[in-house]
């Protein structure tokens, strides 16, 4: 079972590395369009100095990959060794083959680059893998400075201030199309992930490391929870079931962390259509639908 489980991981890690690289190359890169994370940072710099994005990608991958050992340890590091040194390979490889799926259609490069590069980071994320970039810095941020802000907050905040940079190294045109590829991408990684869901799923956990896994959703997610003592109709015994409400992307690195702890928790993911009440992402009860 682990080898077929490891043969899987390297089968989605390679095509979605595949798909992201031909999506920069192919789209993003020839019709001169900008995206978040250290992608459009990349372009950027090369936009500026002249030196080749590939480069400047693996250059600023393996920086994030030492700092992120430094600050949050050699585990955390583990999860983006490989994508540190895999995708920036297969990047630079795919700049060298010269391809050109779009043309001088900035609109339809901004939506098929979002799709098919999207489509890329959800399988990476799909085996449980870090693409590095943002995600790590985000990370790094909230452990070092802001610990009361969740990770996905500020990683959201990173791109966007990558894309209004963008405004200085290329003109606001850029910038405005550059949003609308973060938001394609965006939705085509969530619907890899969950199919075509809701934007919130409801998240149910039942393990051992109950106390670890609230404290994480509390104060890293950033999310709250409703804790339910059950009866297990096998073992007859009473447990914890602990129940949250997030977005898919959020239980994915939920469902990451519980793996770490107890890799016999029971978990499963409810779609949700809408929520009413106080919280992140949530409509007040008083407003319209």
């Amino acid at each position: 079972m682990k080898v077929k489980n490891l043969l899987m991981d390297v089968i989605f890690v390679i095509v979605g590395c595949i798909l992201l690289a031909f999506a920069i190359t192919a789209i993003l890169e020839p019709n001169q369009l900008m995206t978040g994370g250290i992608t459009g940072l990349a372009l950027m710099i090369d936009s500026v100095t002249g030196i080749n994005y590939t480069y400047i990608y693996y250059l600023l991958s393996l920086v994030i990959l030492l700092t992120t050992y430094i600050t949050l340890g050699k585990h955390e590091a583990s999860k983006i060794l490989l994508l540190s040194v895999l995708f920036p390979t297969i990047l630079m490889i795919f700049n060298q083959l010269d391809l050109k799926l779009i043309e001088d259609d900035m609109f339809l490069a901004a939506i098929y680059y979002g799709i098919i590069g999207g489509a890329g980071v959800g399988l990476i994320l799909k085996r449980g893998y870090s693409t590095g970039g943002t995600d790590s810095l985000g990370k790094i941020i909230h452990k070092k400075k802001y610990p009361f802000v969740s990770v996905n907050q500020i990683i959201t905040l990173i791109d966007i201030l990558i894309i209004l940079l963008s405004i200085l190294a290329f003109d606001i045109k850029v910038a405005l199309y550059a949003i609308i590829t973060q938001i394609v991408l965006l939705k085509s990684v969530e619907t890899v992930l969950y199919g075509l869901s809701p934007k919130l799923v409801k998240l149910e956990v039942i393990s051992d490391a109950e106390e670890q896994i609230a404290e994480f959703i509390l104060h890293e997610i950033k999310r709250g929870i409703s804790k339910y003592t059950i009866v297990g109709g096998y073992s007859n015994a009473s447990k914890t079931k602990l129940t949250t409400i997030c977005s898919p992307r959020e239980s994915l690195v939920i469902k990451n962390f519980i793996a770490e702890y107890d890799d016999r928790a029971f978990v499963d993911v409810l779609p949700v259509m809408s929520v009413w009440g106080e919280g992140l992402g949530f409509r007040r009860i008083t407003e319209e639908s």
